[in-house]
């Protein structure tokens, strides 16, 4: 572990139920607002989770737009249409998953119409400024909200990433109030992706620092915990709460130290596919976590000395716990099927194996070297 690090994060985070309630006098207080956009997607808008947030918005006289017209995996034109309506917009507001949040991370810089998207690829390339940004998580997963990433799907079956610190937010909410009755499958795989965050970032090869490690480890307590009781009961907000919390520290842990192999295979799984992103990290973790023990044996051990209790001392023996004890969660979570059950046929492994070999920025971070044939073989033992 490096002792010289950066570590960046959004500087005003509010935590608890029912804050975004008090939306409309802090965009007052913080920005002097007037008029806000708001990204989401329509499912939102249909189950009446923006009512409170508009009301605060009118309360304080802030006239507000809604652009709901995000998809899972936004493509490149999407998020241009996002940034056209944000044109006239003093504040622009993430609300949503993931894909929601990385919607307006870029439509904030791009109506400032000082540089296009597709000179933004990569790291640090955006050298446009942006407007104000406000992020508003409804799922307990990506971290998205904390993170200076935004991942654009830029053809049929790819995607890029925009990475820029110009992309952390200006404020972000928690509010568990919003993730009130969200299905059972959606909270087990956004769970599960939130974990994934933590552990790769925990044993990522090359920004991981003590800070990340501390977070890191925070939101695999409260998610291990609390994940499994939010599942079972989907109106308890405590747990809620603590899933929502445990995400956003997670998202912090991989902002600064990035996630690896399970990413970099998930994400054909996700671009080729179109399976749901949380779920592609459940398929693919178990079969990362036993290939990378040969090298991550002390972290995994570290790990499972935190969540487990009555271990035994050696340290093999703990970091193989540790993946038991995360397959028995992706178990217990419904998450257990195989490649296979979605379809996707052993003649299309091959195709898969290839795409997570473009995956570079991600397959650097693993702690064990990646290659085409052990691609395949993962992608083998996961169908």
């Amino acid at each position: 572990m490096s002792v010289s690090f950066v570590f960046q994060t959004v500087n005003d985070i509010r935590c608890g139920a029912a804050c975004s309630h008090e939306l409309g006098a802090m965009l007052q207080q913080k920005f002097a607002a007037k008029k806000v956009l708001i990204i989401t997607d329509s499912g939102l808008v249909k189950l009446g989770k923006l009512t409170p947030l508009l009301a605060s918005l009118s309360a304080n006289a802030i006239q507000a737009k809604v652009f709901d017209g995000v998809v899972p995996d936004p493509s490149d034109s999407l998020i241009l249409r996002a940034a056209e309506h944000a044109q006239n917009a003093d504040v622009i507001i993430g609300f949503g998953g993931g894909s929601s949040m990385d919607t307006a991370k870029l439509a904030a810089v791009l109506a400032q119409n000082e540089q296009p998207l597709a000179e933004m690829y990569g790291v640090e390339q955006v050298k446009s400024t942006r407007k104000p940004l406000v992020q508003i998580p409804t799922t307990a997963g990506t971290g998205s909200e904390v993170t200076p990433i935004s991942v654009v799907t830029t053809g049929e079956t790819t995607k890029s990433g925009v990475v820029s610190s110009v992309l952390y937010a200006d404020l972000v909410l928690l509010d568990a109030s919003l993730l009130a009755g969200m299905p059972a499958h959606i909270t087990a795989e956004t769970g599960v992706d939130a974990m994934v965050h933590a552990i790769e970032a925990f044993t990522s090869k090359i920004k991981k620092n003590p800070l990340s490690d501390n977070l890191a480890q925070q939101a695999l307590r409260l998610l291990s915990h609390s994940l499994p009781l939010a599942y079972t009961d989907i109106h308890n907000l405590e747990h809620r709460q603590n899933t929502l919390l445990g995400a956003m520290l997670a998202g912090q842990a991989f902002a600064n130290a990035p996630v690896a192999g399970v990413h970099a295979l998930a994400y054909p799984l996700g671009g080729i596919f179109h399976l749901a992103h949380g779920l592609t990290n459940a398929l693919m973790l178990p079969h990362v976590l036993v290939f990378n023990i040969e090298v991550a044996e002390a972290e995994y051990a570290q790990l499972g000395r935190l969540l487990i209790s009555d271990l035994p001392t050696d340290s093999r023996q703990q970091a193989e716990a540790f993946i038991v004890f995360m397959q028995k969660l992706s178990y217990d979570l419904g998450l257990n099927k195989r490649l296979r059950d979605y379809g996707i046929k052993q003649d299309d492994l091959e195709l898969l194996a290839s795409e997570a070999m473009k995956q570079t920025r991600l397959l650097q971070n693993n702690p064990k070297p990646i290659y085409y044939d052990d691609a395949l073989a993962l992608y083998q033992a996961a169908w």
